[in-house]
């Protein structure tokens, strides 16, 4: 691919996206860029052939596509330091900035932006990927803004695609749909460490029972994708009547396995939309650039 591609944020989330498009060869290490405030936690990226700097400016400058992947509350630090180190010969550019921000809606990303007159040129996309991503078997979320244009779409879905199950949706589902799919695998993470204590719990080594409790989940998943089945359906073929799943179903009924689950998804999705409602975005007056 001839452009660039960059990442303002160099945290766990665009690691893993960038490990699953390097790991697909779905864009040469050499052509992205990636920024922090601290070069040496950056290492990683520059021993994956990626440049790094610590200026959010240079970032902006040379790339075309640039993935934002900071916390909601450094949003406007973040694209203030990019306004300041922004070069002079770069300053009417149009890039595709994709916020990986949680519960920040397009609308008022493009508001904060225009503020800062040197970003106002630039588009804005909404992704919400998870970690699974950095294995090429990542679930992501991307919805765009109206003038987004469909080559930008295309090349924003292939590179996801490059890290798994990625779909284009309406932002109205971004928040609900995105919780489910970003705070998820760390569900299923202590779902896995627990079935794996319960095998420990009968004399199981532990190393055995972690491989086979990941395997046992991700063939699961396989096996509702594959058979289009509806889960409810597969679980009544495993339960043979009086068998040993059905026990092992009644106790998880009684610890109200659905309600805690159903109740978990509810409370991320409520932080999450706070993170809207908590952000102020006052701009600091004489916004400059070096």
């Amino acid at each position: 691919m001839a452009f660039n591609l960059g990442f303002i944020g160099g945290g766990n989330m665009s690691t893993a996206i960038m490990n699953g498009i390097l790991n697909k060869d779905g864009h040469p290490a050499s052509k992205i860029w990636v920024s922090g405030p601290h070069l040496e936690n950056l290492k990683y990226w520059q021993e994956k052939g990626a440049n790094i700097t610590i200026k959010n400016g240079e970032v902006y400058s040379e790339c075309d596509y640039v993935f934002l992947g900071v916390k909601p509350a450094l949003l406007e630090k973040s694209l203030q330091e990019t306004v300041e180190t922004i070069p002079r010969t770069a300053t009417s550019r149009s890039v595709l900035i994709i916020s990986m921000l949680a519960g920040i809606k397009i609308e008022r990303l493009q508001m904060v932006m225009n503020m800062h007159k040197l970003l106002n040129n630039s588009k804005v996309a909404r992704i919400m990927p998870n970690v699974p991503m950095a294995v090429g078997s990542g679930a992501c979320l991307f919805t765009c803004g109206d003038n987004v244009s469909e080559e930008q779409k295309e090349k924003l879905s292939k590179l996801l695609k490059c890290c798994g199950h990625c779909e284009e949706i309406p932002e109205a589902l971004m928040n609900n749909l995105g919780v489910l799919t970003a705070c998820g695998p760390a569900y299923i993470f202590v779902i896995i460490e627990a079935l794996a204590d319960g095998a420990v719990k009968q004399g199981v080594p532990r190393d055995l029972a972690l491989r086979f409790a990941a395997q046992m989940v991700m063939g699961s998943a396989h096996l509702v994708f594959d058979s289009k089945k509806h889960p409810g359906q597969l679980k009544d073929e495993v339960c043979s009547p009086g068998g040993s799943t059905i026990c092992g179903i009644s106790v998880l009924e009684d610890g109200k396995i659905r309600s805690t689950l159903i109740n978990a998804i509810e409370a991320s999705v409520n932080k999450t939309k706070s993170f809207e409602m908590s952000s102020s975005f006052v701009i600091p007056s004489g916004c400059s650039h070096k």
